[in-house]
């Protein structure tokens, strides 16, 4: 499986918000999500219902929150396996970012991304031939 672009938890959950003051990047993600070509990982999607329904970030239930995981399910989705951990983990000391941080890095390689949509990497940083892009600036 592959995919063009890679969207990060965060895009999930302000696609999903109710909240006044997220009405812009809703906006911005909901057209990111629209995308054909967008892929995800075990992490994102674990992520993803941890705060939008245990933490009750966005006041869902969690028959809404599971629905949200099989939608995302249908699209190309980087597996948490060895091989993944230990590049995330080579990304992180080489890049000097979070291991959570390079566990997204990658997963958006091994789906082949060229783009990863996120707010909480550097705007515009390329790590090894994907380029991190924050929609909300």
């Amino acid at each position: 499986m592959t995919a063009q672009y890679f969207v990060d938890t965060n895009i999930l959950l302000y696609a999903g918000s109710g909240h006044p003051d997220d009405a812009g990047k809703r906006v911005v993600a909901l057209d990111i999500l629209r995308r054909g070509d967008v892929g995800f990982s075990a992490q994102v999607m674990q992520e993803y219902y941890d705060v939008a329904y245990r933490k009750g970030r966005l006041g869902i239930s969690r028959e809404e929150a599971l629905s949200a995981l099989r939608a995302i399910a249908r699209r190309p989705v980087a597996p948490i396996n060895a091989e993944l951990v230990l590049r995330a983990a080579v990304l992180a000391d080489r890049f000097q970012i979070s291991y959570w941080d390079a566990a997204i890095v990658a997963a958006a390689l091994e789906l082949g991304c060229q783009t990863v949509y996120s707010e909480d990497l550097n705007h515009q940083q390329n790590y090894d031939g994907v380029t991190v892009v924050n929609p909300f600036i």
